[in-house]
């Protein structure tokens, strides 16, 4: 059995459906995106053209909802499906968008430029535990046009696995399907699966924006699943309560789901977010606190009880180096998220309220993300009685089970073996092996799988043809060449 985690009671969830219901018309949703707010105004909304404000009734958003697939994959480059969205099925993939990286040996955090994302890409594409890559840092020795899509292009040279992306204009949108496509054979096979999922944002509160309504659109005509990122902040753009919070959050992505549907139903799209409680003493919008995990819990119930798949931003935290707080954080958050059966859980490797990455966070998160999975498989019976067939033949001496056949055989099933990672050594035993602490032993970790990373085979006309593709748009961007990637050598 799965153990859950469940914050809220039917009767709950169904009051916080119906408020959202209720937001929808008073005061309604701000649609800055005239197609988006005319696709609305055709299905029965009442639009406001001088306030751009949406009244949407409840029959329009249950109709949409009603055309939203309840589950749907991802598939990695060979065409497999490795992602399952839908139901409890927990996966997860690294932060993305950080602006940062933490430099291991000086410890500060440096601007991120192309060889910090390949580095994180290398890391991340041989942990198991992530199922998923994501463009997890903006690469800023290109120009700002090409700032989502060149990440996008890094991922896809590097990687095989499928991707959590997101674009930053509704122009990009369109060119990183285009990539996407390039890489999956033509826009038929990208429909019919999917490598990548993209995540769009409302702006806080109850604002979708001519960007974020554009991509919702683009993306459901495309056939490329898009993951609602809605970021209710409790407190300042939010509801103090939780509660309010969630309520928000609901209403924002009640509206997506309806502008996404009303483009192309049937496309698939994600119940997801980044929301935060907002600290009253700092102005800072914590990732870590356990509020904010229980608003993405609580969120994520909703969704599931509407049907939609979910994904969420746990597992980061907001210390600025690899300490205490970083693992208590980064741990609790990511048990949080699994227990609550939420399908995709971004954050792993992320510092400093999801503005840093790090690749040796990323290989000390995995562990976490590994106990968390073993949680989700729950007691286990192996054996005909439960006990008792074990003390056959036993003399009392503690020793005996050690014996026993069945002990080598099930402990493994039973026990989750966690890598070097993690110290399990004596006093003695971890003196002799150096006398490190978790952060040198993840940097070593780091270097093994830096050294062991091969750049996966890759079809070298999609490779021709993906360079090409990109290279043109930086050269209209105003540059002439793209920096140089090591192990990559464009036909």
């Amino acid at each position: 059995m799965q153990p859950k985690l469940s914050l809220l009671t039917e009767d709950l969830i169904e009051r916080i459906v119906d408020e959202a219901y209720q937001l929808l018309l008073k005061p309604g949703i701000k649609v800055q995106n005239e197609e988006a707010r005319k696709l609305l105004a055709d299905a029965g909304a009442l639009v406001d053209e001088e306030t751009l404000v949406a009244k949407i009734p409840a029959q329009i958003v249950k109709a949409a909802l009603n055309t939203v697939p309840r589950k749907f994959y991802l598939y990695d480059y060979d065409g497999n499906p490795k992602v399952e969205y839908g139901g409890d099925k927990v996966q997860f993939d690294p932060g993305s968008s950080g602006v940062s990286v933490l430099d291991a040996e000086t410890l500060e955090q440096k601007t991120a430029e192309t060889p910090d994302l390949v580095r994180l890409l290398k890391v991340a594409e041989q942990i198991p535990q992530y199922d998923a890559q994501s463009t997890a840092v903006t690469c800023h020795d290109v120009p700002k046009e090409l700032h989502d899509l060149y990440r996008l292009y890094l991922v896809l040279l590097h990687s095989k696995k499928p991707i959590v992306t997101g674009a930053f204009t509704n122009k990009t949108v369109t060119e990183m399907v285009d990539m996407l496509a390039i890489m999956s054979g033509g826009m038929d096979k990208l429909r019919e699966k999917p490598r990548a999922v993209f995540d769009v944002c409302p702006s806080p509160p109850l604002i979708w924006s001519n960007f974020g309504s554009g991509n919702l659109m683009a993306l459901a005509r495309a056939g490329v699943p898009a993951e609602i990122v809605s970021m209710p902040l409790a407190g300042a753009a939010a509801p103090v309560t939780l509660i309010g919070a969630v309520t928000q959050h609901a209403a924002e992505c009640l509206a997506g789901i309806t502008i996404h549907q009303l483009a192309h139903a049937g496309s698939p799209i994600v119940w997801g977010g980044a929301p935060a409680i907002f600290d009253m003493r700092k102005g800072g919008t914590p990732m870590g606190a356990v509020e904010t995990a229980m608003i993405d819990s609580s969120y994520a119930q909703v969704g599931k009880y509407l049907g939609v798949p979910t994904h969420t931003y746990l597992g980061a935290t907001d210390s600025k180096r690899l300490d205490m707080q970083a693992g208590l954080e980064s741990g609790m958050g990511a048990m949080i998220g699994a227990l609550s059966g939420i399908n995709m859980i971004s954050g792993s490797g992320m510092l400093d309220f999801l503005l840093c990455q790090s690749a040796e966070k990323l290989v000390i998160d995995a562990e976490g993300v590994a106990m968390a999975q073993r949680m989700l498989e729950g007691m286990k019976i192996h054996t005909e009685t439960l006990a008792t067939g074990f003390y056959e033949g036993v003399n009392f001496k503690g020793g005996d089970f050690l014996k026993q056949k069945i002990t080598m055989k099930l402990f493994q099933q039973e026990q989750h073996m966690p890598t070097a990672i993690i110290d399990r050594d004596s006093v003695r035993g971890w003196k002799a092996s150096g006398s490190l602490d978790t952060f040198e032993r993840a940097k070593i970790r780091v270097k093994e799988l830096l050294a062991s990373y091969r750049r996966p085979e890759l079809d070298p006309d999609q490779e021709s043809r993906l360079h090409a593709f990109v290279l043109d748009l930086a050269k209209k961007a105003g540059v002439e060449s793209l920096p140089v990637i090591e192990g990559f050598q464009p036909a």
